[in-house]
């Protein structure tokens, strides 16, 4: 890989990458930290890869508007809690805690957004692991451990001995898409693929998998708005 910029008021950083199997040239602008990548045939030269780009220049910096704004969790932030919107605020009482319409932390928290991540991930962890439980008990399959992550590039994973690791930021989603997730995973279980026979599975343990999935395809990228100040 090899980095460039567009021209322009301010130049836009661009990431050129080789690859064996693009067939064309192909622009991504991320949604999660606002990199573009252009992606070409590694016999292709890079001058019209580069023209390419630069044909393409209005659209990169449209796709750029388009991210939303991020939103650190401090005093005052409003962040989504399991389909809740809760203010981040100061309470009186010395532990981080989740009140009606409110996260309130201790004025004595070092970070504000540390204390509200950690009350964050110990909720996404109960829930998680409510929702394991009771999915690997209709399936007849228990798994090994539970592990919490802030992963980009998925939402949960299922390995070869039963562990399963999730994002915790699934607790800023819809409770029913955190169900849907902790399907998943624990259907792999029982199958490590995504045929038929896994999607059946997923299915009878959330009925409802598919419009849940496809909210989090919608709008996932959208929960790695808000900072934690990790």
């Amino acid at each position: 890989m090899s980095e460039h910029y567009l021209p322009g008021d301010p130049p836009v950083r661009l990431v050129l990458r080789k690859s064996a199997r693009a067939r064309r040239y192909s622009l991504r602008v991320s949604r999660l930290d606002g990199r573009v990548t252009l992606t070409m045939p590694s016999h292709a030269p890079e001058s019209k890869a580069l023209q390419f780009a630069r044909e393409k220049a209005a659209w990169v910096r449209e796709k750029l508007t388009e991210r939303p704004d991020e939103v650190i969790a401090e005093l005052g932030a409003v962040l989504p809690v399991e389909g809740a919107w809760l203010t981040v605020a100061h309470g009186a009482r010395g532990a981080v805690r989740l009140e009606e319409g409110r996260i309130e932390v201790s004025p004595r928290a070092a970070s504000v957004p540390a204390a509200v991540a950690g009350v964050l991930k110990s909720l996404a962890r109960d829930r998680l692991a409510a929702d394991s439980d009771r999915f690997a008990l209709a399936l007849g399959r228990p798994y090994s451990r539970i592990t919490l992550r802030d992963t980009r590039s998925r939402w949960g994973s299922c390995s070869a001995d039963g562990a399963l690791m999730y994002s915790w930021r699934l607790i800023l989603a819809p409770p029913q898409v955190l169900s849907y997730v902790a399907a998943h995973e624990v259907a792999h279980l029982a199958h490590m693929n995504h045929g038929p026979r896994f999607w059946a599975t997923v299915k009878r343990l959330w009925p409802e998998y598919e419009a849940d999935r496809a909210w989090l395809r919608e709008n996932g990228e959208a929960l790695h708005r808000y900072r934690f100040g990790d």
